[in-house]
């Protein structure tokens, strides 16, 4: 294109949002692009987060990717804003903090096996992100990706890949195969972003037949369940101060259940996120590491 707005304006005709824009090269009068990466250009990366940014250098830079044909790539001095993987090559901003006894690691030095499965959505979620910005496992941590399906947008597939992630964790959870199972669906987040009610619908509906299978599996292995979330999507669908879609996070209170827990105790009100792993290590009767400042979110029914 030689005009910006004029694309962007194009595409909104077309009832195309912002989200589902697909990349414009700018070009001249003479359909030439006017900003080429060339050789010895900087390329500074802004993002923190990694798991999108992971495929993009993957594509621009490394040796190996054979994801589509990239063509002749120019060499480039790249430059990152939080290091997106161990094995990257490049210069980091902001080097990544150190941190120590957190959930998976602790579980490791207990001597306990774990499982971490989602689709590929999720799946730097439950490994990398969950293990403190590690990639390597801990000992005694398996993994278990189910492939996302190849959409172009997941209103268009809302159950995505939920069936198999639940099937993955209810073999695991019926035959008890390791001590604590970590398990992430996508379904509700990644269709909250396209902004489409009747397939955020279709995506609860998904995971809440999905939970039931959980449950059914956990019963047969004599396994307890956390059940809850991080952050919420697809519980705004419609921005209440403009009536549009609503495709982003939002802040609300997430619910958390606890399964098969002692009837003689109860959940603690004014839980937060901090407080969900420490009540996990203590299912699993391990003690709290000093660093965690979270807690146990179980109380005694007659305490007070």
């Amino acid at each position: 294109s030689t005009d910006a707005l004029e694309s962007v304006q194009h595409a909104y005709d077309l009832g195309i949002t912002d989200e589902f824009m697909k990349p414009v090269v700018m070009v001249d009068p003479f359909g030439m692009p006017v900003a080429p990466m060339r050789d010895g250009d900087v390329l500074i990366c802004f993002n923190y987060r990694s798991d999108r940014m992971r495929q993009s250098l993957r594509a621009l830079a490394s040796p190996d990717f054979a994801g589509f044909d990239t063509g002749a790539r120019p060499t480039l001095h790249i430059t990152t804003m939080t290091q997106y993987e161990d094995s990257f090559p490049f210069p980091v901003a902001f080097a990544p903090q150190s941190m120590r006894n957190l959930v998976g690691e602790t579980i490791a030095a207990a001597g306990l096996t774990q499982l971490r499965t989602a689709e590929t959505e999720k799946y730097p979620h439950v490994t990398f992100f969950f293990n403190g910005g590690m990639d390597a496992p801990f000992a005694g941590e398996d993994r278990g990706m189910v492939s996302s399906p190849k959409v172009a947008t997941y209103d268009l597939q809302p159950e995505m890949s939920a069936a198999g992630v639940s099937q993955l964790l209810c073999n695991a959870l019926a035959n008890r195969t390791h001590d604590f199972m970590l398990c992430n669906f996508a379904n509700t987040d990644m269709v909250g972003h396209t902004g489409s009610i009747p397939a955020a619908i279709r995506a609860a509906e998904t995971v809440d037949a999905c939970l039931g299978n959980i449950l059914q599996a956990a019963a047969t292995g004599n396994a307890q369940l956390i059940i809850t979330a991080d952050h919420g999507n697809a519980d705004v669908m419609i921005d209440p101060e403009t009536g549009e879609p609503h495709t982003a996070h939002t802040t609300n209170p997430v619910p958390l259940v606890v399964v098969g827990i002692d009837p003689a105790t109860q959940l603690r009100t004014g839980g937060a996120l901090c407080d969900v792993g420490p009540t996990a290590l203590a299912l699993l009767g391990l003690p709290l590491p000093p660093e965690m400042s979270g807690r146990d979110l179980r109380v005694a029914v007659s305490s007070t």
